[in-house]
């Protein structure tokens, strides 16, 4: 598929093989959509995850005992262990100034291209191109 300029478009990559900055063409399915409320600024998130990605893994019972405030074997209460800098996985992108993207939901397959930064210890990208390459058949 060649778009308006002949040219044909960047292989995607997917979503666990991004950079932590810079610009990227990816691909991956929506996870999940968050719509901003009337009262806040306008701005439409999706979560997209390649479609073969684990699920989110448990946390382990020292780290939920730490979150309640409890002791734990591994360590002292009130002790937070860092994570991973980025969640490898998962990819955040922000429309802003949009409270909703027509066609854009929960289970399709995107295409994206733009610039991916860190925010929140999550790969994020705003306002980037898109193109919605499967969609959900209506039940």
């Amino acid at each position: 598929m060649a778009d308006a300029s002949g040219k044909e478009p960047a292989a995607a990559d997917p979503v666990r093989g991004l950079p932590e900055r810079g610009r990227v063409v990816c691909r991956g399915f929506i996870e999940s959509v968050t719509y901003a409320p009337a009262g806040e600024v306008a701005a439409f998130t999706a979560i997209i995850t390649d479609h073969d990605a684990p699920p989110p893994k448990a946390r382990p019972a020292a780290v939920r005992a730490a979150a309640a405030g409890q002791a734990s074997p591994s360590g002292p209460a009130g002790v937070r262990r860092k994570g991973p800098a980025v969640a490898a996985d998962r990819l955040r992108v922000i429309w802003l100034g949009r409270r909703r993207i027509p066609g854009v939901k929960a289970g399709l397959e995107l295409r994206l291209e733009g610039m991916v930064t860190v925010r929140d210890g999550l790969p994020t990208m705003f306002n980037p191109r898109y193109e919605i390459l499967s969609r959900q058949e209506e039940q």
